[in-house]
């Protein structure tokens, strides 16, 4: 649960995609409680309502929550977040882009073509989208933060977990070359790399299955993150705390990156 912060987001309108569950919802009950106006996206109105409710409800917040619907991977919806974004103060101060996720576990000599390019598309298209409808308002602002959603996966080894890590791997080269492209704007590129992080989508590993132990044994501080975890360090990358930062894939996965990826092969298909 997010606790009352400096306000130093107070005034800003920050657009977090995938912004109704899991790390997205931790993202954006930060930001608010820091004084932003953050504008959540996903592609179903009825869990955005639910979560603009439990946002107003804990969080100690001098801004407000707006909701839009649409898909990171259909260009005029996010033509329509970032519109929307703009409605606040007719200015976007950052972007989370957090729209993302995996699929089937494959060998590589089984893979499923369509979903591989499901997962890139997903992934890599609906970041870049983001960057690109959001990144000439910034420009134009001579100002803003970028937060690109990349993963453990990018950088550690996941067995059988198919587009997934090339995906992430992908965000991280994109966030660099967009941070070497636009210093020059004031605008800045980082990533964030969670590990295993209890939210809704991690609930079918049990704690006594082979997997999380395989996570936990290879996690140095023995346990998994929650979404304000990652919400802070989001959080912060878009303040001006952080205004000499860019270009960076940060980690925030309890040292998990130190040794070796999970073993998934059980699920295997």
């Amino acid at each position: 649960m997010p606790t009352k912060k400096a306000g130093n987001l107070a005034g800003y309108s920050i657009l977090v995609t995938g912004g109704g569950t899991g790390i997205g919802i931790g993202c954006a009950m930060e930001m608010a409680a820091d004084g932003a106006i953050v504008t959540i996206a996903g592609r179903r109105a009825e869990v955005l309502q639910a979560a603009r409710e439990k946002i107003e409800s804990v969080a100690d917040f001098g801004g407000g929550v707006q909701i839009v619907t649409g898909d990171v991977t259909e260009e005029q919806d996010v033509e329509a977040m970032i519109a929307k974004t703009l409605e606040a103060t007719g200015k976007i101060d950052g972007c989370v882009a957090n729209a993302g996720g995996g699929g089937m576990l494959f060998g590589y000599e089984s893979m499923d073509t369509e979903e591989f390019m499901r997962v890139l598309k997903l992934n890599v298209i609906g970041t870049m989208l983001c960057i690109k409808h959001s990144l000439p308002h910034m420009i134009k602002q001579k100002s803003g933060s970028f937060v690109g959603m990349s993963s453990l996966a990018g950088n550690v080894t996941h067995q059988w977990f198919g587009a997934y890590p090339v995906a992430k791997a992908g965000i991280d080269a994109m966030i660099r070359n967009a941070a070497d492209e636009n210093g020059k704007h004031n605008v800045r590129f980082n990533a964030i790399r969670p590990g295993f992080v209890a939210t809704e989508i991690m609930q079918g590993i049990m704690h006594d299955s082979e997997i999380y132990k395989s996570y936990i044994a290879n996690t140095p501080m023995g346990d998994v993150a929650h979404a304000e975890d990652i919400g802070q360090l989001a959080r912060f990358l878009l303040s001006e705390e952080s205004r000499w930062i860019t270009g960076q894939c940060i980690g925030v996965d309890g040292g998990h990156s130190l040794r070796r990826g999970p073993d998934f092969t059980e699920f295997k298909a």
